[in-house]
């Protein structure tokens, strides 16, 4: 049995309350509910309403056009042949009622709607044309809890007194099956959205994701959704003004207060928007969408946008070093990468640094190999712990010093603790699966307890 089985064993035979303290407090809006059901989040094999069975064989596309979220999806119900149409995501059932759906001619090729709640009064799904379409109703809550943003700095817990007493041999062991628990979950969230979209789709939203930090995870998802990658490369030079237009950074400009720079770069990225910019209003994602504050100047997110612009435009260049897997390769990659304007920019309105700055840092390059690169090794090949557990940590973050607090508290141990990425990702495991699922201010969990018995 390898660390990371007897992990997810310790977590079956652990006795955790059923109404976790931190859980209900994260709602998720529906842009967020669409972008986590296309990612196959929630998998793709439920029950209807009705009762059938119900496969999703293909999730689609993101719709540009009115009617429904998701086109050209295809399921398959009680086994039987593919069902090729649209789909449709809502947060109550009577919305295909109230949002007028059902006279809809926009909706009529609906093969599915998806929701998340249903009230006491039922409500059919036809089609103008009387044609019932099925439903599937999804839980938000079965979503992997997160730790970021949730809580603040804890005091320790009831675990920091056994765990300083236990050799620091054995603490390590227990960071390694965690956090190789947690690699393996990555390794399947990831092998599943190459099944669902392809490998290339699957890395590009991913990296997407990564490039958005934890304030913009979800639009820079958005965006490689709804701009995929083989649509991108297809546009060459056309890609990055895309990006930055459904990004919905190009709102008509007054480039009169710019300087001469970034009014040429702007002026450039237009000409080229204005073209697609009515097919594509629906894609454009809203400004409330992006947090622009609170974030270091480097990490803004029209910085990262460039990025990934010039990611996209040396795409096969990356997609060889992902063939490798050497980690050297990868880092010399995104080390590399040049844009003339955002190597010498934080922002639109920024004055210009006089000094280049680096597209994708050492610390994102870190986060990028712990969250892309090796889950996608891992899920082929086991033997890529061992490259794993030898990354060193570039940065701590708030989520992780919460956690080192809660379980080593001031340990003098605990700063070398946490120098590996592995043991960072272990600790955010536990952290999640025992001290954000407890309501009982620690007396009732089990992990203390289970840590005494850990060999």
């Amino acid at each position: 049995m390898t660390p990371g089985q007897r992990y997810a064993q310790l977590l079956e035979t652990a006795k955790i309350r059923e109404h976790p303290l931190f859980r209900s407090r994260k709602t998720f809006h529906e842009l967020e509910l669409q972008a986590r059901w296309f990612a196959g989040d929630f998998g793709n094999r439920f029950v209807t309403t009705t009762g059938d069975d119900l496969e999703i064989i293909q999730f689609g596309t993101w719709n540009r056009e009115a009617g429904p979220d998701f086109r050209d999806a295809a399921i398959r119900l009680d086994g039987g042949e593919a069902i090729r149409g649209n789909i449709e995501l809502d947060i109550t059932d009577r919305s295909w009622e109230t949002h007028g759906h059902a006279t809809n001619e926009a909706f009529e090729d609906t093969i599915l709607h998806v929701i998340t709640e249903s009230g006491s009064r039922e409500f059919f799904t036809r089609t103008k044309s009387n044609r019932h379409v099925p439903q599937v109703k999804i839980d938000p809550a079965a979503l992997p809890v997160s730790s970021v943003g949730i809580v603040p700095l804890a005091r320790p817990g009831r675990c920091h007194a056994p765990l300083r007493n236990l050799p620091e041999e054995k603490i390590r062991s227990i960071l390694d099956a965690a956090a190789q628990f947690r690699l393996r979950r990555k390794a399947t969230r990831l092998q599943r959205m190459i099944e669902h979209h392809g490998r290339d789709e699957a890395i590009f939203q991913e990296l997407a994701a990564a490039l958005g930090y934890k304030e913009n995870k979800l639009p820079f998802t958005l965006v490689a959704q709804r701009l995929p990658l083989q649509s991108l490369k297809k546009e060459g030079e056309q890609a990055e003004a895309l990006l930055f237009g459904v990004a919905g950074f190009l709102d008509a400009p007054d480039l009169a207060h710019f300087d001469r720079t970034t009014r040429t770069y702007l002026r450039d990225l237009w000409d080229r928007w204005w073209r697609h910019r009515d097919q594509l209003q629906r894609l454009i994602l809203p400004p409330k969408t992006w947090r622009l504050s609170g974030s270091r100047p480097l990490n803004h997110p029209q910085r990262r946008l460039g990025a990934l612009a010039a990611i996209v435009h040396a795409w096969a260049r990356l997609a060889n070093s992902f063939g490798k897997f050497a980690v050297s390769d990868l880092e010399k990659f995104f080390l590399g990468l040049r844009h003339p304007y955002w190597n010498f920019h934080y922002t639109l309105t920024s004055d210009p640094s006089e000094r280049e700055m680096a597209l994708v840092g050492k610390t994102r390059i870190a986060e990028i190999l712990a969250n892309v690169v090796f889950p996608m090794r891992f899920a082929a090949e086991e033997m890529a712990w061992t490259a794993y557990e030898k990354l060193p940590a570039q940065l701590s973050n708030r989520p992780v010093e919460t956690a080192a607090m809660r379980l080593f508290g001031d340990d003098p141990r605990r700063a070398q603790l946490m120098k590996s990425v592995a043991h960072q990702q272990g600790l955010l495991q536990i952290y999640e699966d025992f001290c954000l699922q407890d309501d009982s201010d620690c007396v009732q969990c089990p992990f203390p307890e289970q840590m005494q018995k850990w060999t």
